[in-house]
């Protein structure tokens, strides 16, 4: 764990973590850093956990005395989101002081003792409400539900324009150095760019609707510090990553970039032979082209380019009746994640008889998937020479219709 001061009277201690998968599920192949934030007044309350803490009380002790903190005046801990990597901590701290003022919403409450039972003293907050810590220090709690889970709230002080927001405006990506914002080279940015998008894609798209409303609430704030629980911290320029959720928000809903994604797989190699026409017709234009084999290549991988992608081109088999089990399960997970408005084609081979094109209609059905397709090639075994150039002419149609909506975006 690291310690770093972020402002005058805060602090962020920050743990790199590697080869898990987050929340058991995504795939990290960069990690992830988790962030927790000490604030001192006259009082000190710790926002986000101790993330990385070992639980040992003398690692505790040492901590505090870096940052200055005395034991006896740590009053509150503020849980701005109840998820265990943000709050796992919390039994240790109730034990090293059982006597600590836990703060959170009326949502947290309930999750909390459902995961830590009774855990003594609980404030309860909405917004607007305050934490006054002395010597001019207030902290003010906003209530942002469903980013991404129920009980998600950010905190606001007044006093250095930093606002602790958790889950949101968070990436994956380890964090080198002390990770703030003016210390990152272009390369670097850039990066950290494409972890948040990852990161959105995989962790917050389902519930945009909800980060467009609490980019709303958070906005009319003086920011000065963006400081999220995963991630580095923006405090040279705190709007760029309030914008940049603005944008992935607006992707999932309506197109993206001017880019494509094809995401494929195959048995024998019969659909791979149309796969291959794909990819040469594709890179003779000018679009940001991502390929994706499936089961290769992880969700989350997948996710983060069709969030960003405005075409997406699907090439797989029939199985059995049904669709390439590997894309069935991606495809049913974007439809979970609410992406919509893309541009589509599909393609694929099949031998005794067809379905994968009934289970693709059924995952679009169920989870309202409105995506434009074009009309879908099929073919038995191996696809004929006519048929790969109907499947070419397929690929430059959906080329010129994104070009045309960018065209008319220009216009606008």
């Amino acid at each position: 764990m690291s310690i770093s001061k972020t402002a005058d009277g805060i602090y962020k201690l920050t743990t790199n973590m590697e080869g898990i998968l987050f929340e058991g599920i995504w795939e990290m192949p960069h990690g992830v850093a988790l962030n927790s934030y000490v604030v001192r007044g006259e009082k000190t309350a710790i926002i986000d956990g101790f993330c990385g803490w070992d639980g040992v009380p003398e690692t505790f002790f040492k901590m505090l005395d870096e940052m200055e903190v005395d034991f006896e005046k740590l009053d509150y801990v503020i849980i701005n989101h109840i998820e265990p990597d943000h709050s796992g901590w919390i039994d240790e701290i109730k034990a090293l002081k059982p006597d600590v003022e836990i703060i959170c919403t009326k949502a947290a409450e309930n999750l909390l003792k459902a995961f830590y039972g009774e855990i003594g003293r609980i404030r309860t907050v909405r917004d607007d409400d305050v934490v006054d810590l002395g010597g001019g220090r207030r902290l003010i709690f906003y209530c942002i539900p469903n980013v991404h889970w129920p009980d998600a709230m950010v905190t606001f002080d007044e006093q250095s324009g930093a606002l602790f927001t958790c889950d949101a405006f968070g990436s994956f990506g380890l964090v080198e150095g002390e990770g703030y914002d003016e210390a990152l080279s272009p390369d670097k940015r850039v990066f950290y760019e494409r972890e948040a998008v990852r990161y959105y894609a995989n962790i917050i798209a389902t519930f945009s609707p909800f980060v467009k409303r609490a980019i709303e609430k958070c906005e009319k704030l003086p920011i000065k510090i963006i400081a999220p629980g995963h991630g580095i911290v923006w405090r040279k320029d705190p709007e760029k990553i309030i914008e940049d959720y603005r944008q992935y928000a607006s992707y999932a809903s309506t197109p993206a970039r001017r880019e494509v994604v094809l995401i494929w797989g195959s048995m024998y190699g019969m659909t791979q032979l149309a796969v291959k026409r794909i990819i040469e017709t594709v890179e003779k234009s000018n679009v940001v082209f991502k390929v994706h084999q499936v089961p290769e290549t992880s969700w989350g991988t997948v996710l983060a380019s069709v969030l960003t992608a405005t075409g997406v081109i699907l090439a797989m088999p029939t199985y059995e009746n049904k669709m390439f089990p590997p894309m069935a399960a991606v495809l049913d997970e974007i439809g979970k994640k609410k992406i919509q408005d893309r541009i589509a084609f599909r393609t694929g081979s099949y031998g005794w008889s067809g379905g994968a094109e009934r289970e693709l209609e059924a995952i679009c059905d169920r989870h309202q998937i409105n995506w434009q397709f074009l009309p879908s090639v099929e073919f038995k075994g191996k696809p004929s020479e006519e048929e790969l150039d109907i499947i070419e002419k397929s690929v430059i149609k959906m080329i010129k219709e994104i070009d045309r909506l960018f065209t008319e975006k220009t216009i606008d």
